[in-house]
């Protein structure tokens, strides 16, 4: 049994110091029987404004976001489940879509379901450069899929027919642009580490060759111009997310450290 008007299906998120983040993401997702949050020891207030929020907090150290997701997901109460990062919200229209699935006490017909997310950065919406409508599969049947993957690129591997939602998944991913950049620093050393267990070849060749075509992809194939000085600035720091990441590369096989 739920409460009334709650949807049957259990939010999970993971967090470590997302005190700016944890309260919106949940106020977002009270349409849900259940929030669970697993903290990863957070030096922060995460852990006491989950709380206070309702949420079923659990604690466990951070060995990875598979794993963590994976824990997240085995807390549940619900065999539907919704994953969420604390930087992301609800629409109102996605938790109708949402609500649609689950009325007149019925479950979801198929396996999972993909939603599109939308990021505010640099002060707008931004809908072009391959930021929009980027698709994350979140909402499934835990019964027939689990996050699997490798470091940098975690995904939910599903067993069964995927639909899509209407409505988005609001998404804040960094509070600025220095934010941007140091994010961008811890991602390119797992992605450069990634490369080098795969043996990954030419690394000074690609330093040079990837970050030019990765910015005409991002501004002029993906029409990242069409979101003005902002556009100009991610296609920027994709060019630079290609050169970080080869450049790492090359140091680690020149046996340096990243």
């Amino acid at each position: 049994m739920t409460a009334a008007g709650k949807i049957p299906l259990s939010v999970v998120i993971i967090a470590q110091n997302e005190e700016d983040h944890i309260v919106a993401c949940l106020e977002s997702a009270a349409c849900a029987a259940e929030c669970v949050v697993v903290d990863g020891g957070s030096t922060d207030r995460t852990v006491e404004l989950a709380q206070k929020m309702g949420a079923k907090v659990v604690e466990r150290p951070f060995d990875g976001f598979i794993p963590q997701k994976n824990a997240a997901i085995d807390a549940a109460s619900f065999d539907w489940v919704l994953s969420l990062d604390s930087d992301e919200r609800l629409s109102a229209e996605l938790v109708e879509s949402i609500r649609t699935l689950f009325a007149n006490d019925a479950e979801p017909t198929l396996a999972g379901y993909f939603m599109a997310r939308i990021s505010f950065h640099l002060g707008r919406w931004i809908r072009h450069g391959g930021w929009y409508p980027d698709r994350k599969l979140r909402l499934i049947d835990r019964r027939r899929g689990r996050w699997a993957g490798r470091k940098v690129h975690e995904k939910i591997e599903l067993d069964g027919p995927i639909g899509v939602l209407e409505g988005d998944l609001i998404h804040y991913p960094y509070r600025d642009y220095q934010h941007h950049l140091t994010k961008m620093d811890s991602y390119t050393t797992l992605a450069s580490e990634l490369l080098y267990e795969e043996r990954r070849k030419w690394p000074r060749v690609r330093m040079f060759v990837q970050p030019p075509l990765q910015f005409l992809k991002s501004y002029l194939l993906r029409r990242g111009f069409l979101d003005g000085a902002a556009g100009f600035t991610l296609a920027c720091l994709s060019a630079r997310y290609e050169w970080l990441r080869y450049s790492k590369l090359a140091r680690l096989y020149a046996g340096g450290k990243v």
